[in-house]
């Protein structure tokens, strides 16, 4: 990226390039499995990234010939339960973050997605290529995906998530997007301008709005609709009076584009 300001971690890939942000897991030959460091230094890229004023929009995508496959199984042999807690506080941890962040997170989804199923379902929108596949395999295993179910079945209706979990079968990209876990699906050829096209649409907006708009939409979602009708209530009479709302809607009036003063 030219003019792309670069951060360093072992297994991540971080770069900002403008108003947009690029988070890439690499390790290709593991095919981006989540070991605990991986899971870590993703969580702070992220937490970094929520502190940028400067960022709008994150891209998280996966180095090699998939996005991400499952945990490290390679550490998980032979350990005790506190281990496996901490395991899963971590991956617990980074899912938070990338919700958490005010900055919209778009997975950009190739190849397969396991471990990268939980992260795809966790990101705000998702855009795969053709020939991603999503799945939650653990039950062949004998390790159930529970902490992956969470967002899955907020992603995707109760029938299907359960069909997956129990299956552990692949959903192609193609039907991926038909249940709700993909926004978008394009050649893979296409998937970077797909892709740079989502975040160039987001990054018009003001950034504070947005974020503003990112958390009330997780908070309300798990509300009664009477709570949830009361409390965004309260957050767009609150939003009306940034300086934003009242630039964007002079400059509707005016016939011209705004200029965001992020307050």
């Amino acid at each position: 990226m030219i003019g792309a300001e670069r951060g360093t971690y072992e297994h991540v890939l971080y770069e900002k390039d403008g108003r947009i942000a690029r988070v890439a897991m690499n390790r290709p030959k593991k095919r981006n499995a989540l070991s605990l460091d991986h899971m870590r230094e993703l969580t702070d890229c992220f937490r970094k990234i929520g502190d940028d004023k400067g960022i709008s929009v994150v891209v998280l995508a996966g180095e090699g010939p998939g996005f991400c496959a499952g945990h490290d199984l390679s550490e998980m042999i032979g350990k005790d339960p506190d281990f496996y807690r901490r395991t899963f506080d971590v991956c617990c941890e980074l899912m938070d973050a990338i919700r958490s962040v005010p900055q919209p997170v778009i997975a950009r989804v190739h190849g397969i997605a396991t471990a990268g199923c939980q992260l795809a379902a966790t990101c705000d929108l998702v855009v795969a290529s053709s020939e991603a596949s999503f799945a939650t395999p653990g039950v062949k295993i004998g390790l159930f995906c529970s902490t992956p179910m969470v967002a899955l079945s907020r992603a995707v209706g109760q029938k299907k998530a359960m069909e997956m979990l129990l299956t552990g079968d692949f959903v192609p990209a193609e039907e991926a997007h038909r249940i709700g876990l993909v926004n978008k699906v394009v050649p893979a050829g296409e998937l970077d301008d797909a892709v740079r096209a989502l975040t160039d649409k987001i990054s018009a907006a003001s950034p504070l709005v947005v974020g503003v708009g990112k958390a009330a939409f997780y908070k309300q979602s798990e509300m009664p609709i009477e709570q949830a009708y009361a409390y965004t209530k309260e957050v767009m009479s609150s939003n009306a009076t940034f300086a934003d709302a009242q630039e964007g809607m002079c400059a509707f009036l005016e016939k011209r584009e705004p200029e965001w003063q992020g307050r």
